[in-house]
């Protein structure tokens, strides 16, 4: 998710390489030349504004490093996700140095800094995307700013889950990849067409900062370094360390911060270092925690920087899983919340595999995350149709979300909150003055109005990512993103423009367990005991319960049965809801012209956020709550023990969207040596009976109301939040009740 953290990040003040020393020198070089190109080729144009973005965003090495590259984007730049979309400008902390006294700009600098924000006002890629809304679309995403407004949707401006290929990086080097590319099609008379041209300018701008870190490399002490360097700069990489930092280099430039099925395309390098003698295990080791640190270090991005290994569709498992086990070791031992890892696993795979995993997740790292490839893979074949040979490259990036390793896109593009559609439905004045009982005299009659409006918003929204994509595609083709995504470089089209295998989209879903439940407590009270109306449950709901009767009948609302109790009354209309929105979304793909667009049910957060912003719901939830995570039960309301909990999640299709979480805490005593082969069987059985996957944190109640109390004590403790885990004590108390909340199972 692009938000303050991820910019606060990315902006981390680190030093730059000189000319650029002057405040906002950069930036307005940069504007300078995009002014100048402006009207050329958006390959040339990229290029050109590459040569000095790159360069510069690439921060020095330290003392210390294993691996060189770190990134400090500048205020203006490029980037397809980390900073938005596309050619962007951050006006507010430019406006921040303008009014620092310390800045020191005489009144020339402060009139070109002024005329750089206006130029940029309706020139930044987001700009031009908001700008290109139909009416209808705007009238339903009228805002962008969702964390402080109150909405049913909103938009998103990013290109995210982005992953290379690079096992072809690594296979051919970037010399060898510039040789590919002139091979492909788009030639003329010996000159390569533009968008390649443009490509190898980058690629050779790339083997320059390698040798650039080379040198300080070697002037760090740093010879292993140095030679690595030294050596992907010229040829294709032979080592493990060779392979890692050329991965590494290659993908902070073009601005990736997922990296795909890391045991297939590294393996391959660690086999043949230790059966060379070239490394032992223990110092394979070392490169990957340093690796690991080195993305937290340089990143620190705790929605992204996620890596998979296991499961099936691996050319080599066997290698492969040797890697897979450092990788997971390496999570165990370094106490960070990124890289995030994910284990895919199926039932003929090496068991030491989930036996390291179940180690590293007991010690209460929250990772790896586990995917079960026996539910997946058919699901993600059902689910994006395409065949099951096709399905096995899926690949588990974000918060749930699932796209195809480089060959499909899947951005999560959009927000939609079920719940405040459900409290638009509720609300919306009858032109005839009718009370809520008259508009709404069955309970189908309800339905189809609030499945009327999710099917309207979610055509608004996947309208809104086809002309996100549009915008991004028409404002640079990303180079080294086209040249390492399949399909790009055959049809000699850039990725969003043509050349993506698979162009789709995805929609951040929330809210879905509350409406559920809402909807629940409404069919029972109003439409089949009769017991209120539902104008009293209406009126209650925007009282807050505050009367004396608005409590009384929260308190029947509460007890109307709940998802995740294993009650079929609940759990049939989860499933409906689910599958609606599910509906909604694939319908809408084809029709805004994707080869597919899903749902998917995640939580990063926003369940609280969005929460903050949505009224008291018929469920017996009081305005501003936290919405239940994800598709999990709400917190406090699945009574029935561990076996309903997952039960009830087997109820909800996997077959039809495009990734869900399924959020569960487990007592530390559970993971103990004696109590583990109990939890194994737990977990084993779970994932036999359809579990697509879980994603764990093993910590006791105890433990966190004490890091409540003492944050100063409790730094290292790590929670899984949604789709991404971090510190609890750097969560916002509302996040942080709202851990505390959900159920811990026994």
């Amino acid at each position: 998710m692009v938000n303050e953290h991820n910019i606060a990040a990315a902006l981390r003040l680190e030093p730059r390489p000189a000319p650029w020393e002057k405040p906002l020198s950069l930036e307005l070089a940069l504007t300078d030349c995009y002014k100048t190109l402006r009207d050329a080729r958006p390959a040339a144009r990229e290029a050109a504004f590459l040569r000095i973005q790159l360069p510069a965003m690439m921060t020095p090495m330290r003392d210390g490093d294993v691996f060189a590259g770190r990134v400090r984007y500048p205020l203006v730049g490029l980037s397809p996700e980390l900073m938005g979309v596309g050619y962007y400008c951050l006006e507010k902390p430019i406006r921040e140095i303008l009014a620092n006294p310390a800045a020191a700009l005489d009144d020339t600098a402060r009139a070109r800094i002024g005329d750089m924000l206006a130029f940029w006002k309706n020139e930044t890629t987001h700009a031009k995307i908001r700008a290109a809304y139909p009416d209808d679309v705007r009238r339903v995403l009228p805002e962008d700013d969702w964390p402080r407004h109150p909405g049913a949707a909103f938009p998103l401006y990013r290109m995210a889950g982005i992953t290379l290929d690079n096992e072809k990086l690594l296979r051919l080097g970037l010399p060898g990849l510039a040789a590919r590319l002139r091979e492909k099609p788009g030639q003329s008379a010996g000159q390569p067409a533009p968008l390649v041209e443009n490509t190898l300018a980058v690629l050779e701008l790339l083997a320059d900062l390698s040798r650039r870190y080379a040198a300080e490399a070697r002037a760090l002490g740093q010879a292993e370094t140095a030679a690595a360097l030294d050596a992907i700069a010229l040829r294709e990489p032979r080592t493990l360390r060779e392979a890692i930092q050329l991965f590494w280099l290659v993908t902070l430039a073009a601005g990736v911060c997922n990296y795909g099925r890391m045991d297939v395309w590294l393996g391959p390098f660690l086999a043949r270092d230790l059966d060379s003698g070239a490394l032992t295990r223990d110092a394979a080791l070392s490169l990957l925690r340093a690796l690991w640190r080195h993305i937290a270090d340089s990143h620190d991005n705790m929605f992204n920087n996620r890596i998979c290994v296991g499961g099936l569709g691996r050319p080599d498992e066997a290698c492969a899983d040797q890697f897979a086990l450092l990788a997971i070791e390496a999570t165990r031992t370094v106490a960070l919340n990124q890289p995030q890892l994910s284990l895919r696993f199926h039932r003929r795979q090496n068991p030491a595999l989930m036996q390291a995993a179940l180690a590293s997740i007991g010690e209460g790292r929250t990772f790896p995350i586990l995917y079960n490839d026996d539910v997946n893979i058919p699901a993600v074949a059902a689910a994006f149709n395409i065949s099951r040979d096709e399905a096995l490259s899926y690949f588990p990036y974000g918060c749930g979300e699932y796209i195809l390793d480089h060959a499909s896109t899947g951005t999560p593009n959009g927000l939609i909150n079920l719940l405040k559609i459900l409290e638009d439905t509720l609300n919306q004045p009858a032109p005839d003055g009718a009370t809520p009982d008259e508009r709404f005299p069955t309970f189908e009659t309800l339905w189809n109005a609030y499945a009327a409006q999710v099917e309207t918003t979610v055509a608004a929204l996947a309208r809104q990512e086809k002309i996100t994509y549009e915008g991004a595609g028409a404002a640079a083709p990303f180079l080294l993103i086209s040249a390492l995504f399949d399909d790009c470089a055959a049809r000699g089209q850039p990725v969003f423009s043509g050349g993506a295998r698979r162009l789709g989209g995805t929609l951040e879903s929330y809210g879905n367990t509350n409406t559920a439940d809402s909807l629940t407590a409404i069919r029972r009270l109003v439409y089949r005991e009769r017991s209120c109306t539902l104008g009293e449950i209406v009126r209650a709901c925007r009282d807050n319960f505050a009367s004396p009767d608005s409590a009384r009948l929260r308190r029947r609302l509460l007890d109307a049965p709940k998802f995740g109790n294993d009650d079929d009354e609940a759990d049939s209309l989860a499933a409906r809801v689910h599958e609606q929105a599910c509906a909604a979304a694939r319908d809408a793909g084809p029709r805004a012209g994707f080869d597919h667009y899903h749902l998917v049910i995640i939580n990063n957060g926003a369940n609280t956020v969005l929460g903050a912003h949505t009224a008291a719901s018929p469920d017996g939830r009081a305005a501003g709550e936290p919405m239940a995570n994800a598709i999990n039960p709400s917190p406090g309301l699945d009574r029935n023990g561990t076996t309903a909990f997952l039960n009830s999640l087997l109820k909800i299709r996997p077959d039809i969207h495009a990734g869900s979480v399924q959020n569960m805490k487990f007592a530390r005593s559970l993971f103990s040596p004696a109590s583990l082969p109990k939890t194994a069987a737990l977990l084993s059985a779970w994932f036999d009976a359809g579990g697509t996957q879980a994603m764990i944190t093993v910590v006791n109640r105890g433990d966190l109301e004490a890091a409540m109390r003492e944050p100063e004590k409790w730094g290292h403790l790590i929670v899984r939040v949604g789709g991404f885990s971090m510190r609890f004590v750097e969560l916002s108390r509302d996040t942080q009740l709202e851990i505390i909340g959900r159920t811990l199972n026994e």
